[in-house]
């Protein structure tokens, strides 16, 4: 007869250890399984790309391996079902062991890991051939949820030195191999270099063996449960220690040393969200003023009156006055709310109005804010988290305009019809500030000076508009220092998808901040600052945005120290801060708005002057701030204090901010696959375009309207000119990066903002091979852009040059600039269209320089009189047809298009009827007549074209 089970005893005992190692196994033999497939079955075809084959490349990429062919498909398949079971349990064993009472962070990781469970589901069996959108979402989810289940395993790892030395070394090892992997994609997509795509291969398989080995390490873990279940050990009763809690015995005495305590308050978590969202509106809100003020001087040509509206910003002059002070702090709810006017001025019908909503608004914002800061100078930590959610607040802005392509979708510029979020974006904003102005700040306290001597005001000051324009003008968009080292193709620099490199060092300087206080406000960290923004300033491509990276972190490190400085020096120091600010504002537009502003030529070009400005502002706050042995003393009768643990919710609202810029920038990736839209008949269709800054006339953003004018035309190579928006008083935006992703087209973005030009681009659906900037000859007036790029168009190579010359009034100037160009356009050796904005009657003074022998290139349409601005030339390639397109209400300039046949000679000027010219080579009927939008052909009323 058996013995009787009594109640305890095991009826199977089952190691835990092996759950990890079934998982592991399961795993590798379904990647490891395919390989061998694929190598054995399909060698020469899953190590063929779109670019090369064997033998130049000789080791296939984990997608090509485990893709669409039978049977790697299905070993692959088949072995992580297998994994599936293991897998979540795995994820159960990790959650019973690291749960403990009153924690929520066990529960967080334990719903990533289910996530990221489903998620690889997802892409392993909805490949890119079943449905290509779908297959890319569950990749990105999976590939972004890696990063909190690593990090969220790492803090919740039990105290086992040796699990937790294998999981920083295989952690550091997968992060490290993103930096090479990212690398040679880029030589594969971007510069196609031969091999490249094989050594790219080999880190995506180590991706494979640290990712699986990271989880591996479990095993180490489960060695202490056996399966019934019964904990031996009791590790599931929250017995053994953490290493989280060894670093929090350590430092809990020290303010920092509970940044990253396992325990989540979801009240306090909500209150963080709503800080950092009342931060991004307010540097929405902010970043919309410039650019709401730039539209009157640029339909005015000159000053407008408008712009003294930069000066709200002013409004913390009002608290000096006590009675003010009071009444605001008292009613600082009410104060945010009256700063959604703002945001509310989408809605106003015309500019005007537009403009003093938008000016209310940032006067009340800048009001509110440092009355915020100011009521809590007696609670330390309630201060750094208000400072901490107002700079991650400049982050999710930045963020925000990296998904929507350097727009902020709740701008005042910004609609339905564009592309904007304004309802949504109020909708939140309004809940947030009631929320996180429903608690009343007890400021009876005092921060005690009594053991230091205070500087003068005028110092902070001076730090706090350093700080400020920084902030505005180098970080507020992603891209605007990858545009500063940008020297065009073959691509050796930063392109827009990388600016979560930016976002990534912006969120470094916060942490750093955060965890270093005491550190960052030091003479070494403003060295640091110094050296980025010397090498920014002074060199390009890779080098100047590892300067520019290294200004992001020291910038954003210095937020908290210069901003709590201003506070201990009374509420004067914000209202001259912003005053300081906006003179720094002026001169950073007067360097290249010389020739319209009184003065302008004192700043002209003198970049360098005003990035030396704002390191000396900054270093005078340094000098004026606390040193970090002099932290602010407690009044004990102040009120409770937010703990420092509260600041580890700012840190994970940051976090997801760091992520969503991540999956946008895998998003935004080239493709680098584009087609012209008539490859048949071997034309290019080129337009050349002056777009007003991306403003239409109503002020509106005019990007989506371009959009949609530029491929009805069927445009291949695309000239723009007044393009470069990448400064503080036109949003820090750019207008080619949504038209080049939406068109599917390569893009030179032209001379960047430290050029000091008012811009101009190129968009070509053929490959840029090469690409060459210009500053043309100005002595007096502004300066001239030129981009010169060789194209490969159908396998011959094709020059274009995308030109704007100076100003009418400024003749010397535009001579200059005619030889300098019809020289280079003469030793071109190979075809070549010009795209120009000339500034002058066919026929007449310079014309005969751009046109005939001295250049060698002729006009499109000889016989086109009616011309001032835009000229379209050419020479050794065969010119079909030309048109003119009215505008509407995008711009003040129509849009000119020519077509050329590559490979056929120059033709004669004899003109043709439609009939007579092949479907293929014909502009779009579209046009024809009323047109559509109020775009038609105008001028001729028809297209020309010629034999």
């Amino acid at each position: 007869m058996a013995p009787k089970i009594r109640e305890g005893d095991a009826v199977v005992a089952l190691s835990g250890k092996w759950i990890s190692w079934a998982h592991t196994a399961m795993a590798y033999a379904a990647f490891i399984g395919a390989l061998l497939t694929g190598l054995s079955l399909h060698y020469h075809k899953i190590v063929e790309n779109e670019y090369y084959g064997y033998p130049q490349e000789w080791f296939p990429s984990v997608s090509a391996t485990i893709g669409d062919r039978y049977p790697e498909r299905a070993v692959f398949q088949f072995f992580i079902a297998m994994t599936s079971g293991p897998r979540l349990l795995l994820v159960f064993l990790w959650y019973i062991l690291t749960a403990r009472p009153n924690s929520s962070l066990p529960k967080i990781v334990a719903g990533v890991g289910i996530f990221r469970t489903l998620s690889c589901g997802g892409w392993t069996y909805v490949t890119s051939t079943d449905d290509h959108g779908w297959h890319d979402i569950f990749m990105i989810s999976y590939l972004v949820a890696t990063l909190p289940w690593t990090l969220g395993c790492l803090a919740l790892s039990p105290n086992n030195l040796k699990a937790v030395k294998y999981r920083k070394i295989l952690a550091g090892s997968f992060f490290g191999t993103l930096v090479p992997l990212i690398y040679y994609f880029i030589q594969h997509k971007v510069h196609k270099v031969p091999g490249a795509y094989t050594i790219y291969a080999f880190y995506e398989w180590a991706l494979i063996l640290f990712d699986v080995g990271f989880d591996a390490v479990t095993a180490l873990d489960f060695d202490g449960f056996e399966l019934i279940i019964r904990d031996v050990k009791g590790s599931s009763r929250g017995k053994t220690q953490q290493v989280a809690d060894a670093v929090l015995q350590q430092k809990k005495d020290k303010p920092n040393g509970s940044v990253f305590g396992t325990d989540i308050l979801w009240t306090e978590a909500v209150d963080a969200v709503a800080d950092v969202y009342n931060g991004f509106v307010f540097w929405s809100m902010l970043t919309s003023l410039g650019l709401t003020v730039w539209y009157f001087p640029l339909w005015h040509m000159g000053i407008s009156g408008y712009e003294v509206i930069v000066m709200c910003t002013v409004s913390p002059f009002l608290l000096i006055n006590k009675s003010i002070r009071t009444l605001v702090i008292q009613n600082v709810r009410s104060v945010h709310l009256l700063s959604l006017s703002g945001l509310l001025a989408f809605l106003a019908k015309t500019p005007e109005l537009r403009l003093f909503s938008v000016g209310f608004g940032v006067s009340m914002s800048c009001l509110a804010w440092s009355a915020t800061w100011y009521a809590e100078r007696s609670q330390q930590s309630r201060l750094e988290s208000r400072v901490l959610a107002w700079s991650i607040g400049l982050a999710a802005s930045s963020v925000s305009k990296f998904t929507f392509w350097t727009n902020n979708p709740i701008w005042p510029i910004m609609h339905a019809e564009n592309g904007g979020w304004n309802k949504v974006g109020l909708l939140l904003a309004a809940l947030a500030i009631l929320r996180s102005t429903r608690t009343v700040t007890d400021n009876r306290g005092g921060i005690d000076l009594a053991d230091r001597p205070k500087t003068s005001p005028l110092l902070a000051s001076l730090g706090m508009a350093g700080l400020l324009f920084g902030m505005h003008s180098l970080l507020s968009d992603s891209s605007t220092m990858i545009l500063w080292v940008w020297e065009g193709f073959p691509v050796r620099g930063p392109i827009a998808a990388n600016g979560v490199l930016t976002i990534a060092a912006m969120g470094v300087g916060i942490l750093g901040g955060t965890l270093f206080q005491g550190s960052v406000s030091s003479w070494t960290n403003l060295l640091l600052a110094s050296t980025g923004a010397f090498i920014v300033t002074s060199y390009h491509n890779w080098l100047g945005y590892l300067g520019a990276l290294l200004l992001a972190v020291s910038l954003m490190a210095l937020a908290t120290p210069l901003v709590t400085s201003a506070v201990r020096h009374g509420p004067v120091t914000f209202g001259l801060g912003f005053f300081i600010y906006n003179v720094l504002v002026l001169a950073h537009v007067w360097v290249v708005a010389y020739a319209f502003v009184p003065g302008g030529p004192l700043l002209r070009e003198h970049t360098d002057w005003v990035m030396t400005a704002m390191i000396l502002f900054l270093g005078a706050g340094v000098y004026a701030s606390p040193r970090s042995e002099t932290h602010n003393k407690r009044n004990p009768r102040s009120g409770k204090n937010i703990p420092s643990r509260s600041a580890s919710h700012y840190i994970y609202v940051l976090l997801v901010i760091q992520l969503i810029a991540l999956a946008t920038s895998y998003l935004r990736f080239p493709t680098n696959d584009y087609v012209p839209y008539h490859k048949d008949d071997k034309v290019i269709t080129a337009g050349i375009w002056t777009i007003h800054f991306s403003l239409d006339n109503d002020m509106w953003s005019s990007e989506r309207r371009m959009r949609d004018l530029i491929k009805e035309l069927e445009i291949d190579v695309m000239g723009l000119l007044e393009s470069d928006l990448q400064r503080i008083i036109m949003g820090n935006r750019d207008t080619t990066q949504y038209l080049a992703e939406d068109l599917g087209m390569y893009v030179d973005y032209g001379p960047g903002p430290d050029k000091h030009t008012w811009g101009s681009a190129l968009l070509s659906k053929f490959p840029i091979v090469n690409s060459t900037h210009h500053l043309l000859p100005s002595p007096v007036g502004e300066l001239a852009p030129a981009i010169h790029a060789t194209l490969d168009a159908y396998g011959e190579m094709v020059d274009v040059v995308v030109f704007h010359s100076g100003q009418e009034e400024d003749l010397e100037d535009r001579r200059l600039q005619s030889e300098y160009l019809a020289k280079l356009m003469k030793e071109s050796p190979r075809p070549m269209i010009l795209l120009s904005y000339l500034v002058l009657k066919p026929n007449e003074g310079n014309y005969n320089t751009y046109v005939g022998e001295k250049s060698g290139m002729k006009d499109i349409d000889p016989s086109d009189w009616d011309r001032w601005c835009e000229y379209i030339l050419y020479k050794g390639i065969r010119r079909s047809g030309y048109a003119r397109v009215s505008r509407s209400t995008i711009t003040d300039t129509e849009l000119q298009v020519g077509k050329f046949i590559v490979g056929q000679p120059e033709s004669s000027n004899e003109q043709i009827s439609e009939d007579a010219v092949p479907q293929g080579l014909r502009f779009p009927s579209l046009f024809r007549g009323p047109g559509v939008r109020d775009h038609k052909y105008h001028v001729f009323d028809e297209p020309r074209y010629f034999v």
